[in-house]
């Protein structure tokens, strides 16, 4: 007979995610910062899209793969974790090289050592952060899923406005590398980037240490059973299977797949080109100026503007649950995607760097909802078996967007925008848009659980 999972308490709910403070305190740091330590090197504004290629292509091959062996691995720290440290120890050391790329120099052009430490951060982000993903599905009923995503956004958004901030408030609170010469990079930035790495390892092995995991016989008990779309394999499983799980994947998540296009090849523009947007529409500097100080201060103050978004992520995160439960998750999400493109928009008809903060505010509440509802949406239409090689799958639908944006991005700013990254941004929230529009056309098979709060 099929048992059903446990309520957790709402500690352990949060003890099994809080890894993800440290993985997004490292994305953050990138985020914001990989841009403007890339131009620094001497990347060209048309060409940063093409650096930022290495990212989603590495979580393209990496995740699927993860997914699918730690669906089908088990080991004393159990099948999820040992990815998390794995990805925890590889990410920090890419964080604490990339913005001393220019130490290589003597052996390697430092902005190639500086692309090479992005891809090898991006690769272990994915390592560490999918499995997560899966084991919130592992470990919580349909009725505490959305709640266990939103935790995870939470932290998220805590870890985000810290990695966001940090640069910032050590230049400005502290004094430490508000300016530096051509082709080096502040002490500010050296510093939060070397504070991230010990922050991501320590968060990671607090989950590590506090959480348990099913093992298989028990998951096997709680998925007696299966969900009709699901094959049952007898021979050994393989990387073959992975490509057999894509195509056979649940009609939802072949829906969610064209919300999470729109989605990311927004979010994409936005890591991308905020920087150099905003230096110049706002700041007023001048195209290619990187050595200036006030080219040190508008990538500052875009730490600072991202930093607010991704706190009112977590602040908005804390009332998704409720708010799915009464409104459903789907026009939760087209509501979130709507204020994040009106956001967006916004950027173009400002010229005072405080106003930028309204335009955070609908970009924090879309980013919640993007990093919360798909991924409770998918959940209940997956067998719990291979959650993990889905959720890889899964991320596909985030990768193949920001390649597709990486490859294009840079030669429509060139040529069709003129060299003006503002008008990458205002394409991001038409995108942001059209994907509100596509939610309202998904499927949520189990849209209409109790949602535990």
């Amino acid at each position: 007979m099929k048992r059903t999972k446990p309520n957790l308490r709402k500690a352990d709910i949060w003890n099994m995610s809080m890894g993800f403070l440290g993985i997004q305190m490292g994305f953050a740091l990138q985020n914001a910062n990989a841009s403007r330590i890339l131009q620094t090197f001497g990347a060209d504004v048309e060409h940063l899209s093409w650096f930022w290629l290495v990212a989603p292509i590495t979580g393209m091959i990496v995740q699927p793969i993860v997914g699918h062996y730690s669906d089908n691995t088990w080991t004393r720290l159990g099948r999820r974790r040992p990815y998390f440290l794995a990805g925890a120890v590889l990410a920090s050391l890419g964080l604490i090289l990339m913005p001393n790329a220019g130490l290589f120099a003597a052996f390697i052009p430092a902005l190639w050592v500086g692309a090479g430490m992005l891809m090898i951060m991006d690769a272990s982000f994915n390592i560490a952060m999918e499995p997560f993903r899966a084991l919130v599905a592992d470990k919580l009923p349909s009725s505490q899923r959305t709640l266990g995503f939103s935790v995870q956004t939470v932290l998220i958004g805590i870890g985000a406005v810290v990695g966001s901030w940090l640069p910032y408030i050590l230049a400005e609170g502290f004094g430490w590398g508000k300016t530096a010469g051509e082709g080096e990079i502040p002490l500010n930035l050296i510093i939060s980037f070397v504070v991230g790495a010990a922050i991501l390892l320590g968060s990671i092995l607090w989950t590590v240490v506090t959480t348990t995991e099913y093992s298989p016989e028990e998951l096997e008990e709680f998925d007696s059973e299966e969900l009709e779309n699901e094959v049952v394999e007898e021979e050994k499983p393989s990387l073959i299977h992975i490509f057999r799980d894509f195509a056979s994947m649940p009609e939802t998540m072949k829906q969610l797949g064209l919300v999470q296009f729109f989605s990311w090849f927004a979010l994409f523009s936005m890591w991308v080109f905020t920087t150099p947007a905003i230096a110049e529409h706002v700041f007023g500097v001048a195209k290619g100026d990187t050595s200036s100080p006030l080219f040190q201060e508008a990538g500052n103050w875009v730490g600072v503007i991202f930093g607010v978004y991704n706190a009112v992520s977590a602040v908005f995160a804390f009332f998704l649950p409720k708010i799915a439960a009464s409104m459903g998750r789907k026009k939760t999400h087209a509501i979130s995607l709507i204020l994040g493109g009106l956001g967006l928009i916004s950027i173009y008809f400002i010229q005072d760097k405080y106003w930028l903060l309204l335009s955070m505010v609908g970009i924090g509440i879309a980013w919640a909802s993007i990093l919360a509802m798909p991924y409770a949406i998918l959940a209940g239409s997956i067998p719990a078996k291979k959650m993990g090689v889905y959720m890889g799958i899964f991320n596909f639908f985030i990768t193949f967007p920001q390649i597709v944006n990486g490859i294009i991005g840079g030669p429509i700013v060139k040529h069709l925008y003129g060299g003006q990254a503002i008008w990458a941004l205002v394409t991001a929230g038409v995108f942001m848009l059209l994907g509100a529009w596509s939610v309202m056309r998904v499927n949520d098979v189990d849209g209409d659980a109790t949602i535990s709060t």
